[in-house]
């Protein structure tokens, strides 16, 4: 097996580089696990001024391996699994984490941002896309809701109205669209070179000051306890209702229709 997730340092900045690119950098059990340890070991290094995020291959993330993880019961448990409502499980560390470190974290997407993809990469403080990225809020396609700690995000960058369309529908979207709509912070072709160019503006800025307004920000614009519960007890319970086993037929191909009330 192929190590899911390569950190690079490179003097303050560390390089964090999503590493499936066979499979789309698609998340499995393996890669959740790796980008938490990922997270905890750059927060255990002293001297980091900036993280930068990116995936491997074709495309940044497709999103949740959906044939391995609801395939595997006790992958999801483990994944969905907390002891308190409030605290984050595995699947939103992965992207609540990058809110947490005490320096800013750049995301740089490309190819496809989909599902758990986007949200890892709204965990990030600064999204910088390729033009070509396509965007998806994509967990209802597969009777899910989005339950990675993007919710945290979405309520910060969007207005409501906006935020339940994308995750009731499902829809793809391309960047400029992703842009007007507050989920982006910039469109550059390469976005590593506009990365690349923010990080050493903000390197340029003292690490107190940049540690102080992002946990100032992220306090100022609400707590993250109470969706984080929310998340993962509404995620349960659309798991265990026959409706997310039927959307994941109907993906296949299968001619099925939803129960009321499922």
């Amino acid at each position: 097996m192929s190590q899911r997730v390569i950190v690079e340092h490179r003097g303050p900045v560390s390089h964090v580089r999503l590493n499936r690119a066979d499979k789309h950098n698609a998340l499995d059990l393996d890669m959740f696990r790796a980008l938490a340890q990922a997270q905890r070991s750059i927060h255990r290094r002293q001297g980091v001024r900036v993280v930068i995020l990116s995936g491997a291959g074709e495309n940044f993330s497709s999103g949740l391996d959906v044939k391995s993880m609801m395939g595997q019961p006790s992958a999801l448990l483990k994944l969905l699994w907390k002891w308190l409502p409030g605290q984050a499980n595995l699947a939103q560390r992965v992207s609540i984490g990058w809110r947490r470190l005490p320096v800013p974290v750049i995301a740089c997407l490309h190819g496809r941002c989909w599902g758990g993809g986007l949200q890892i990469a709204l965990g990030a403080d600064f999204r910088i896309a390729h033009p070509d990225t396509s965007l998806s809020v994509m967990e209802a396609k597969w009777g899910l809701i989005p339950d990675m700690g993007g919710t945290v995000a979405l309520r910060d960058l969007l207005a409501r109205d906006q935020a339940m369309r994308l995750a009731m529908t499902a829809e793809i979207f391309d960047a400029t669209r992703a842009l007007q709509l507050g989920l982006l912070t910039e469109i550059a072709d390469p976005p590593a070179a506009a990365a690349s160019a923010l990080s050493e503006q903000l390197l340029e800025r003292s690490p107190d000051a940049l540690a102080a307004i992002k946990r100032l920000y992220r306090k100022s614009w609400g707590g993250e306890r109470a969706a984080l519960a929310r998340e993962t007890a509404y995620q349960w319970r659309v798991i265990l209702g026959a409706n997310q086993r039927i959307a994941v037929r109907r993906q296949r191909g299968e001619t099925i229709e939803y129960k009321n009330g499922g």
